[in-house]
């Protein structure tokens, strides 16, 4: 009510606003309640849905595949955001610096990855870690080392996927660190060598507290990005589900097995994992600026 009167105080037509909520209702509040509908039926996409109550989410618990996929993705989130931020903070540290040499040929191979397609790099993250015949196992080899079996091995297939979503990830967030950087004040730096600190002081004691809300939207966008990550662990297979994704796995019930009663299940799962992590990080964020 309160939003139909401003319409009317300030005399805004309902049309500017009708095309928001007519998308809005059609491409998201919809299908998110038709998923959850769906989580608790049995249906292949033809047939009417047969309501199963919450025998789907029982299953999840029982099967193996949802716990190895779920192990994936925590792996891949945890990895994630400490690699994308550190590699990300150092990157923008270092383009703000007086003292970076080609500059130009540096800020180009930083930012490369940001416009490649993320499953044509897969197909070439694919042929580095070839076990016979990649880059990776030659320089290993020549280094005096033993082949890894990195996409054949359950023991290893999780690197190659994490490697290459950091590798992707890293450009965004450096334009965005980099931003921070720019508006912290000089003055700062300043007044810090003048008492006498050190570069790694001003970066601990300076640049890392003023930088903490832009961190803090770093961590909470990766960890979206990680438990949504599909290209990656698809294109970069393992044995098995041995690096299969959460995300992936919604998406082989759904469209490969046609289980997408079961897919909606493990998509209503997923919606609520984000929601308590954002929240906890959320709580972690407030708390420390109580502090």
């Amino acid at each position: 009510m309160k939003v139909l009167k401003t319409l009317k105080k300030h005399r805004i037509p309902y049309l500017f606003i009708s095309p928001f909520f007519i998308l809005f209702f059609c491409f998201q509040l919809i299908p998110v309640v038709w998923t959850f509908y769906i989580s608790f039926t049995e249906w292949n996409g033809l047939k009417a849905p047969e309501w199963v109550g919450f025998d789907n989410f029982s299953l999840m618990f029982r099967d193996y595949m949802f716990k190895e996929a779920f192990m994936n993705t925590v792996f891949y989130w945890i990895v994630s955001v400490i690699g994308v931020i550190a590699i990300a903070l150092l990157i923008a540290v270092a383009l703000k610096s007086n003292h970076l040499k080609c500059r130009k040929a540096f800020q180009t191979i930083a930012f490369l990855p940001y416009v490649c397609a993320s499953v044509a790099m897969g197909l070439i993250f694919m042929m580095l870690f070839d076990e016979n015949a990649g880059l990776i196992n030659e320089v290993i080899v020549s280094l005096g080392g033993q082949r890894i079996a990195w996409l054949s091995s359950s023991q290893y297939s999780k690197i190659p996927v994490v490697i290459l979503f950091i590798w992707r990830s890293i450009p965004w967030f450096t334009i965005i660190i980099y931003s921070g950087l720019l508006n912290i004040s000089p003055e700062y730096y300043e007044a810090a060598t003048v008492d006498g600190a050190n570069v790694f002081q001003q970066f601990a004691k300076i640049t890392i507290p003023l930088l903490k809300n832009i961190l803090f939207f770093c961590a909470l966008t990766i960890t979206i990005d990680t438990w949504k990550m599909f290209n990656e662990s698809m294109t970069l297979a393992g044995p098995g589900t041995s690096n299969t994704s959460l995300f992936q796995l919604i998406y082989e019930n759904g469209f490969q097995t046609m289980k997408l009663g079961y897919a909606s299940s493990l998509s209503v799962v997923l919606i609520f994992i984000l929601l308590i992590i954002s929240m906890i990080q959320y709580k972690l964020r407030k708390s420390d600026e109580g502090v």
